[in-house]
């Protein structure tokens, strides 16, 4: 049962943005906190599809990176080549991101889709089984994406119109004149939709009550008329185009791919998932928060500390709460 108190997650969150404040000046801190919230927004796009499937499906796809991965050489690279052949204008530019993104979705959620009904549908139930053919589904992912677009890194350039800066009136005070990147305010933004929109479907819809309730209890659910098969099919293919989506808004915010992109933040987006509660949504997403935060205060006050900020933050997180932030139970 939920209150209004604020929950560990929230004093988490408000200990570490005051600790950023205090140790640098407003300026900083705020260009460092609008980062950092792009950055945990991007993680919560590739992990959320992830905590879903172990969530929801108890299933635990180490082939998930390479659905990153697979969004992120679809999107990004149709937005390179529509990009050259439409107008070089706002709309023009749009008319190239939007189904790109699209594409990025649709393309890591059909091959999700198919990964599920022939790999993983097999295993369900036995965790051992599903780690060893999801990572042998990730290999042979990685090794087609390499195949296809070949083992070196491609430029992605970032489009015209998220380029630049917002730059606030100088009559505000403290903050006058301080520029805010576009992409990483639109980054921010778009990630804190995405988890409006899975929350709700989740806890305010039918379709989410028949998920939950076919977790706990799939032969009662069935016998009431519903088929789980295709729900959890579902569930996998959206938590796929939420992988595919997050490579795309990866590979524009590092400005560049690699077949391999998706193993490297998989290690990033375990984390991620461990540190919010195994299987929670709203964990997930204040784990991606402090995580993107994390790792920016810490990289800029101790640049030598910034590759491990996170993994400490984990594990000084489960000392104090060994199943993480917001545990399943408690959502």
């Amino acid at each position: 049962m939920r209150t209004l108190l604020p929950g560990p997650h929230h004093r988490l969150l408000s200990l570490v943005l005051l600790a950023g404040l205090l140790s640098m000046g407003v300026k900083t801190w705020l260009v460092l906190t609008l980062s950092g919230l792009a950055m945990g927004s991007m993680l919560f796009l590739m992990a959320s599809g992830m905590t879903l499937a172990f969530g929801l499906l108890r299933v635990l796809n180490l082939a998930h990176g390479a659905l990153i991965s697979l969004g992120a050489f679809a999107g990004a690279t149709w937005w390179v080549v529509r990009a050259q052949a439409l107008p070089d204008t706002v709309w023009g530019q749009w008319l190239a991101l939007l189904p790109a993104m699209l594409l990025a979705m649709s393309v890591a959620g059909l091959v999700g889709a198919v990964f599920e009904r022939l790999v993983i549908r097999p295993v369900y139930g036995n965790y051992l089984k599903q780690m060893l053919v999801t990572v042998g589904g990730a290999i042979i992912l990685t090794q087609l994406l390499q195949g296809f677009w070949g083992a070196s890194p491609i430029a992605v350039p970032r489009p015209d119109l998220l380029r630049g800066s917002l730059v606030l009136p100088q009559s505000v005070p403290w903050v006058g004149g301080l520029a805010l990147e576009k992409f990483r305010l639109l980054t921010a933004l778009f990630g804190l939709g995405v988890y409006a929109l899975v929350i709700h479907a989740l806890e305010r819809t039918r379709w989410g009550v028949v998920i939950r309730a076919g977790v706990e209890d799939r032969e009662m659910v069935e016998m009431l008329g519903h088929r789980m098969a295709p729900v959890f099919l579902a569930v996998f293919t959206l938590g796929a185009m939420l992988a595919g989506l997050g490579g795309m808004f990866w590979g524009l915010y590092q400005e560049v791919i690699t077949a391999h992109m998706g193993d490297e933040l998989l290690i990033l987006v375990i984390v991620v998932i461990i540190l919010g509660g195994l299987g929670s949504v709203r964990g997930c997403f204040y784990g991606a928060l402090l995580a993107g935060l994390v790792n920016l205060y810490v990289g800029y006050l101790l640049p030598a500390l910034a590759s491990v900020a996170v993994v400490g933050l984990m594990m000084a997180v489960l000392m104090w709460r060994p199943r993480g932030l917001i545990p399943v139970a408690d959502t």
